[in-house]
């Protein structure tokens, strides 16, 4: 494993983090306890340190997981988390952005990781009208002074949205994650360049492109998702044949016959001098392996 300073922050992160929205349930299949032990204790086996996740994850159950598995190694982790959605059940949440709203979110995400501390805590793809509230930086600010928080992060819904990524020093803002792929890459545009005259740290979310990019899906074969997750929501039968001829083009003419698809599109992400670490989502030990190689390249 390799390890980057996430910007500013000064946190030392593993180059490949964990991401853990698949623990709330939300991508086809249930975890429970015995599951993300085994699979948090082999992705700090391969120096994988860091641990993204939200309160939204299953309506903190992502959160609760997390923290009984880390319960005694809690110096070990880099925990992200964010704040700023209501789970009212599978694909539906609604927006508690308000100050009072957040600061009781950040006290249940303490509870569900069972930790007094957060390394990052991050706005969760906040319209502009909420992220421009004056209020709740204030509180947030006063998170980090009492000790809750020791960073505060962005969580950019819109790959574009260079309006936030812009303020974000002003605001107290360490680091910035933004969704960055091969298939997806505007934020090169205007949201990486911000961050890089910031010198903020970045982490890529969704850097194998819901899955695309992992090598699973193959063109010519039929692939269809369950409504019940969130791939069925996201992707037409239309998009996900045209994602799947464009990665097996990609897999054709850029990755080298000896790299594994997925290890190659992480590389790609941690390549770009702006970004610090990528967070892809990870249920099995083999995913492990093959996301820890990209450190490699």
């Amino acid at each position: 494993m390799r390890y980057r300073v996430l910007g500013k922050t000064g946190l030392r992160v593993s180059v490949v983090g964990f991401g853990t929205w698949q623990f709330g349930g939300e991508w086809g299949r249930s975890f429970d306890y015995t599951d993300v032990e085994r699979l948090l204790s082999h992705a700090k086996e391969k120096g994988i340190n860091l641990i993204d996740t939200a309160e939204c994850y299953g309506d903190g159950v992502s959160e609760s997981l997390i923290g009984r598995t880390i319960a005694g190694q809690r110096g070990d982790w880099i925990i992200a988390t964010k704040f700023g959605h209501k789970y009212n059940g599978l694909f539906d949440r609604t927006p508690t952005w308000s100050a009072r709203d957040v600061l009781r979110q950040l006290d249940d995400s303490l509870r569900h990781l069972r930790t007094d501390y957060v390394d990052l805590y991050q706005f969760h793809s906040p319209k502009d009208e909420f992220f421009d509230d004056d209020q709740l930086w204030r509180a947030l600010a006063d998170q980090v002074k009492a000790g809750k928080v020791r960073h505060l992060g962005l969580s950019i819904g819109n790959n574009d949205n260079v309006h936030q990524a812009d303020a974000a020093t002003r605001l107290g803002i360490g680091a910035v994650q933004v969704v960055y792929n091969r298939l997806d890459r505007r934020a090169e545009q205007r949201v990486l360049p911000s961050c890089q005259r910031q010198e903020l740290g970045v982490l890529a979310r969704v850097p194998l492109a819901s899955g695309f990019l992992s090598g699973r899906f193959k063109a010519g074969v039929e692939h269809a998702f369950s409504p019940d997750e969130v791939r069925g929501r996201w992707y037409t039968s239309e998009d996900v044949a045209r994602m799947v001829a464009e990665v097996d083009h990609i897999r054709a003419t850029e990755v080298p016959p000896d790299v594994g698809m997925a290890s190659w599109a992480l590389a790609f992400c941690l390549r770009h001098p702006s970004v610090t670490c990528v967070i892809p989502g990870m249920t099995n030990l083999a995913q492990i392996d093959a996301n820890a190689r990209a450190a490699e390249l």
